[in-house]
């Protein structure tokens, strides 16, 4: 059976699709149904957001949809320029990269510490069979800084200005096993909960 992972994003296709691929489960994206709908994710939070663009996505193909969504939120921030859902829009604009790494280099200067600004990411999954909805959330703390590395990883920009401290580095800079290393423990919560979900649909399908 195929599942509809609900992203165009280089990144997460990257970082999820392929690992689940690789457990076995036939994971197709957006890009191979070439299908994009304009879906309205006005969540309160990455929960919902996940779930509004499952749903729709599932509606539209008739597939079981996996969607994700990414919530920031950044210490000493005032509430009303906190990122939240909107990561990448600011003000009712959507960000390029550059506009986005731009944009909270500004934050760290203004509100953060000798350079840097703590914060966490909420990510937010849910998996769509029709009537039956299934997610999961995860929180992850970050650091970022005023300076900018060079390397900026498509899909994720903010990774050119967060500093990995165990191991020094902007995380963009990071090998793949680097990568795997600091990221190992998101990615598995996350793809073991997907996992899961899916053997717990098949069974009932069975």
């Amino acid at each position: 059976m195929k599942y509809l992972l609900a992203t165009t994003n280089k990144a997460k296709i990257r970082r999820y699709a392929t690992r689940l691929i690789e457990k076995g489960i036939e994971i197709i994206t957006l890009n191979d149904l070439n299908i994009n709908i304009d879906v309205d994710e006005n969540g309160k939070n990455p929960i919902e957001n996940a779930i509004i663009k499952a749903t729709a996505y599932n509606k539209a193909t008739n597939i079981i949809t996996i969607a994700m969504d990414d919530g920031l939120f950044l210490n000493n921030v005032p509430d009303e320029l906190q990122p939240g859902t909107h990561v990448r829009r600011v003000n009712g604009k959507r960000l390029n990269d550059k506009e986005m790494i731009d944009h909270y280099i500004s934050l760290v200067n203004k509100y953060g510490t000798n350079g840097e600004l703590t914060g966490y990411f909420k990510k937010g999954v849910a998996v769509v069979d029709g009537d039956n909805t299934y997610t999961f959330e995860h929180k992850g703390n970050r650091k970022f800084t005023n300076k900018q590395s060079s390397v900026i990883d498509e899909g994720y920009p903010l990774a050119s200005i967060q500093i990995i401290e165990s191991l020094g580095k902007f995380k963009s800079e990071l090998t793949k096993e680097e990568e795997e290393k600091v990221t190992e423990n998101e990615r598995k919560e996350i793809c073991d909960f997907i996992e899961n979900t899916i053997n717990k649909l098949e069974q009932n399908n069975n």
